[in-house]
């Protein structure tokens, strides 16, 4: 499980030094077994107006396929900063990525929302595939994707 880069990440972005508590929030995201090549997929986060406030994840390392990821790209201007030292291999088809990452109690219960994109090359692109709001009465229930995603789920 990768825990320690994004709650280094996550904690520097989301946690207002010394005054806010934050909590482990694991997201779990399955793929469909569609065959071919691994997918990419961007998971972040967006406030309840619509604007970004960060990337929690990107499986892919190969920077020139994020522009298929195209409402991360939009949302957070496609910026690599966003992603350095969140990164990590493509997810294959009919696997799981699970992270785990820390955010503050702030942002959620908020109307916060996370998104999730996803990519294979050669294939389709699923700009929010999945829209999960970042709500207690959401956690640990899985939400099905119209894409590569079979179930997406966030825990805390």
């Amino acid at each position: 499980m990768k825990h320690v880069l994004p709650t280094l990440a996550v904690t520097a972005a989301f946690v207002a030094p010394t005054l806010a508590e934050a909590r482990p929030v694991t997201l779990e995201t399955s793929l469909q077994s569609y065959g071919g090549n691994g997918a990419f997929v961007a998971i972040y986060l967006l406030d309840p107006a619509g604007k970004y406030k960060g990337t929690l994840w990107m499986a892919g390392d190969k920077a020139k396929y994020y522009r298929h990821l195209s409402d991360w790209t939009r949302a957070s201007g496609g910026r690599l900063a966003e992603v350095d030292g969140i990164t990590g291999a493509s997810v294959g088809s009919g696997k799981t990525l699970k992270i785990t990452v820390d955010i503050t109690d702030a942002l959620i219960n908020a109307g916060y929302k996370i998104h999730v994109d996803t990519a294979v090359e050669n294939g389709d692109d699923n700009p929010s595939e999945i829209v999960a709001p970042l709500d207690a009465s959401a956690s640990g229930k899985p939400v099905a994707g119209d894409g590569y995603v079979k179930t997406f789920k966030a825990t805390f």
